[in-house]
């Protein structure tokens, strides 16, 4: 009667880890998942990448890009032109000091 007893018992505890121990099938569930969303914040990270590259081959200097060297110089010294219209957007009013979080 023990030995079965016993038996049971190590296949219960085998049984138990394999589902839900730190190798087990819900640790690899949880660890695919992650793997998914770092290969989808990578994808995202080498799109941006490839979008910057771009911007910058067109500032190189054996090949400048006019107009993007025009919004490159507006942004940097605040210029604008006669015939534009600019719309001024409020900012958000600072916090009261009580409020505050230093």
């Amino acid at each position: 009667m023990i030995a079965p007893l016993l038996g049971a018992s190590f296949v219960a505890y085998f049984a138990y880890h394999a589902v839900h121990g730190d190798r087990g099938m819900l640790a690899y569930l949880h660890l695919q998942q992650e793997i998914r969303k770092a290969e989808i914040t990578r994808d995202l990270v080498h799109a941006e990448r490839e979008i910057l590259e771009k911007r910058v081959s067109l500032m190189r200097p054996d090949r400048l890009d006019p107009d993007l060297l025009e919004e490159r110089a507006r942004v940097l010294l605040n210029f604008g032109r006669k015939d534009e219209v600019q719309i001024m957007l409020q900012r958000p009013q600072a916090l009261p000091p009580e409020i505050a979080v230093n």
